[in-house]
Formats: structure tokens, sequence, C-alpha cells
């Protein structure tokens, strides 16, 4: 099972599911951007230092940020919040997501 939403559009989740929010790269990259110098030399380099401070932690947030969108699109989601199941149920507008599993199961249980 997989969602896909953004920070504006929440979702009630149970624990483990995978949470696919579009907006996280750009919400890292404002964080990477806070508060930058205008020397533009000056604020490559705090970006650069607080890429160096943020470590490992910082680029599997990063990764994780990109692959979920290039997961998403793969799916061709068109809307959100989006509720996957097995690659090939999906709801759209549904926030509550045991809620749309059991949409998606019980369409399930009516086909052959």
């Amino acid at each position: 099972m997989l969602v896909v939403t953004d920070s504006r559009h929440p979702v009630q989740a149970p624990a483990g599911v995978r949470i696919i929010e579009l907006d996280q790269a750009t919400r890292i990259e404002v964080e990477l951007a806070a508060h930058l110098p205008a020397d533009p030399q000056q604020a490559a380099a705090l970006v650069r230092q607080r890429l160096h401070d943020g470590g490992e932690a910082l680029q599997r947030r990063i990764g994780h940020a990109y692959q979920g969108v290039a997961d998403a699109w793969g799916l061709g989601i068109a809307k959100i919040p989006a509720v996957v199941v097995d690659r090939r149920y999906v709801v759209y507008g549904e926030p509550d997501v045991p809620r749309a599993v059991a949409r998606i199961n019980a369409y399930r249980s009516t086909q052959p």
C-alpha cells in the first residue's frame, strides 16, 4: 500500500504505510536556503556547509523525497491524496486511508 499526498492534504494512515509527500523535496530545499546571505559565494558556501552538516541523514531525506516523486509519477497518480493498493487499485480524494482501502476491497470483492 502507498499513499501519495502533500503537506496541504494530510492523511490518516496506519503505522507502516508508505506515505509520499510530493512537496517534501521542496520543503528540504527551503530549509537549506533559509536565511542565506545576499552574497552568492557566501550563500553557496553556507548551503555546502548545511549539506555537509546534514550528512547521510540529509542525503537519505533528499533521496527518499525525489524517489517518492518518481514513484508517484511512475504510477500515473493524477490527484492527491491517492491511496494505491497492489500498484493497481487507487482511490483519490480520501484522506482516511482505512476507508479508502475498504472501498478498494469492496470493489475487488465484486470482481471475478
